[in-house]
């Protein structure tokens, strides 16, 4: 038996203005969510795989605005401290200070977008250049948002070159201290190229 000659003509036709209304009512919910792409490509990053993790308010926030409530949040900043320790400070330094991948708590991004929340999930999620390998499979989103918190809280670059913050907040911004081995590095570096 079809739908044709189960239904009578006129309600297989309403039921299909239903279904055909319903799907571009809808479509604004489903393009509300912000395109995500891979930092080196461009390409289009399915936020479906990887590891899987509770959706928290702040994924689900984070995923329509690319804003990260964490930010501002000191339990969230704590524990983003912790995961960066154990998945991101072989590469980047305990202090963010950069060793084999670049420093995080200055205002050189290696990619610029990553001045701003949503371009730094994009290269961590989806990966970069280099060493940096996509972090989808090693981490849930809600995890990366807590390390984004802990780098943008020991920024110690220019308040004008931090897209996250707010104005008010960039008004009001006090840098980071700059990590020791970082300066020490610095001061080598500019003894050696200048």
């Amino acid at each position: 038996m079809t739908i044709k000659t189960f239904l009578p003509k006129k309600i297989r036709g309403i039921a299909l203005l239903t279904v055909s209304v319903l799907s571009v009512v809808m479509i604004p919910v489903a393009q509300s969510q912000l395109v995500f792409r891979n930092t080196v490509t461009g390409d289009v990053l399915d936020l479906s795989f990887g590891k899987k993790g509770e959706k928290t308010e702040a994924v689900e926030h984070f995923l329509n605005t690319g804003e990260n409530l964490y930010n501002t949040d000191d339990e969230a900043i704590k524990a983003g401290e912790s995961l960066f320790m154990t998945a991101c400070s072989g590469c980047h330094g305990h202090h963010a200070e950069g060793k084999l991948g670049p420093a995080l708590g200055d205002d050189y991004y290696t990619y610029p977008k990553n001045a701003n929340d949503k371009g730094l999930f994009e290269t961590i999620y989806g990966g970069a250049r280099s060493m940096m390998g996509p972090q989808y499979n090693n981490l849930t989103k809600d995890e990366i948002l807590h390390i984004m918190a802990w780098v943008r809280s020991v920024y110690w670059g220019s308040a004008d070159k931090a897209d996250w913050l707010t104005e008010e907040q960039k008004a009001n911004f006090k840098p980071a201290e700059v990590p020791e081995d970082f300066k020490e590095a610095m001061d080598n570096f500019n003894k050696t190229h200048h």
